[in-house]
């Protein structure tokens, strides 16, 4: 593969997240999201996924992402026929999306789990969050990266920001990868050391994925080995980088684990798992279409976890809960072609094996992963038609307003967690910093 389609199958698959969708699709959501966790390192709105609010109705097209509750449209204004209409005509009365009671802000209800801090460093540089190296200290990313992931001028550097007294302290420089398509991607730390991986193109050779590693006090980069990477339109990239003791563990975003010794050598396929993806080592899965990570292993023990998937569920899995809808698919037959949509009828997370079972809020995140299997990011439509973000804790019952708005033009930013326990995003000049771990 050559580095124009390598370019091309990033741009394409960030378009194909940008078009509205008609429908709910899991896997497609998955996919989305997995190129919005990349897109934290990538500086993609500093790690906020986006969406455009139409008209400022509260209808959001999500360009990242496929909403799990789709927001009902609003229909234009219908032509009259004489003088009047009567009400139970006009389309734009049932159209209207309800209300929805704005919470708290995040502040005040969880004060303790939240730290805001300026979003520029001392220096004046923009920089990107990845992880929490500790209860206190943020690892950081600054360099320019565009919304292709194309390198645009600035070297890149790994910072660690003391979230106490706010002091920044450099780790390293990334090494340049001059003439790929893709940067520092894949920040993942472990046992005092950071790694992330990178693609490489050199003239006449194969496209490689080299997978870095320094130490979390500071140091100067070190290779641990070069991933081929072959067909990257059919393989994907690499994903689920983590440290485990000793190892690196990656997998393919098509699928595939692999381990490589942290001090370098030849990657080894995990056995049982040649297309599986990692979930949370050492549980890795499997992508099926209405079940993400429904079947669980454990590569260490051997051991094997089923969740409980009914008729006409789309589930989304973590290791001990599963969050999803059920859909009830409709088709209507016109000229001779059939034409089908799915209508959401349920929206709930429960354990694996289906107890607990509660409903999740209108407009929460499908494919979206909730931080600590628990916070779950919901789309809110408020007074005035002003779209908002919460953060909806199911295991309390608790909501907090993000205080993410749209702009003049109409774009807004859903923060971009993931699965861990980091919560990061911009508001205004200052990056709000939520250690999900720190909400009892």
């Amino acid at each position: 593969m050559n580095d124009l389609e390598d370019k091309l199958s990033r741009v394409l698959a960030g378009a194909a997240g940008q078009a509205p969708q008609a429908s709910t699709g899991l896997s497609a959501a998955v996919e989305a999201g997995h190129r919005r966790r990349r897109a934290r390192t990538t500086a993609l709105l500093a790690a906020a996924a986006v969406i455009v609010v139409i008209g400022g109705a509260g209808t959001a097209v999500n360009v990242i992402r496929t909403s799990a509750v789709p927001r009902p449209a609003v229909s234009a204004p219908q032509p009259t026929v004489g003088k009047t209409t009567k009400p139970a005509e006009r389309k734009t009365d049932r159209a209207q999306p309800p209300v929805d009671k704005i919470p708290p802000s995040i502040e005040e209800v969880w004060p303790q789990a939240v730290r805001k801090i300026p979003a520029r460093l001392p220096d004046g540089r923009a920089y990107y969050p990845q992880l929490l190296l500790d209860d206190h200290t943020l690892l950081v990313m600054t360099g320019r990266v565009g919304m292709t992931g194309r390198y645009e001028g600035e070297r890149q550097f790994l910072w660690s920001y003391d979230l106490n007294s706010g002091e920044p302290r450099k780790i390293a420089e990334i090494p340049p990868t001059k003439d790929s398509a893709i940067y520092a991607d894949g920040v993942a730390a472990g046992g005092g050391n950071i790694v992330w991986w990178a693609s490489y193109k050199e003239t006449g050779k194969q496209r490689v994925a080299r997978i870095w590693t320094v130490p979390a006090g500071g140091g100067t980069p070190r290779l641990v080995t070069e991933v081929p990477l072959e067909n990257v339109m059919k393989k994907g990239h690499i994903n689920g980088l983590a440290v485990v003791g000793s190892d690196v563990v990656f997998a393919y975003e098509k699928g595939g684990v692999y381990r490589v010794p942290l001090s370098g050598g030849q990657q080894q396929p995990v056995k049982g798992a040649e297309r599986h993806h990692i979930l949370e080592w050492p549980w890795v899965g499997v992508h099926r279409r209405n079940a993400i990570f429904g079947g669980l292993l454990n590569v260490e023990t051997g051991e094997r976890r089923d969740a409980v998937v009914k008729a006409g569920e789309q589930v989304r899995c973590g290791v001990s809960r599963c969050s999803g809808v059920a859909v009830r698919k409709h088709v209507v037959r016109r000229k001779g072609r059939d034409f089908s949509w799915e209508e959401t009828t349920r929206s709930f997370v429960r354990d694996r094996d289906g107890s607990r079972e509660r409903e999740l809020p209108r407009g929460f995140q499908i494919g979206d992963d909730p931080g600590l299997e628990r916070f779950f990011k919901v789309m809110l439509n408020g007074p005035d038609r002003m779209s908002a973000v919460a953060l909806y804790d199911s295991d309390t019952g608790r909501s907090a307003d993000l205080g993410v708005r749209p702009d003049a033009g109409g774009i807004m930013g859903i923060p971009d967690g993931g699965p861990d326990r980091l919560m990061a995003y911009p508001v205004g000049d200052k990056m709000y910093v939520v250690d999900l771990a720190a909400i009892e």
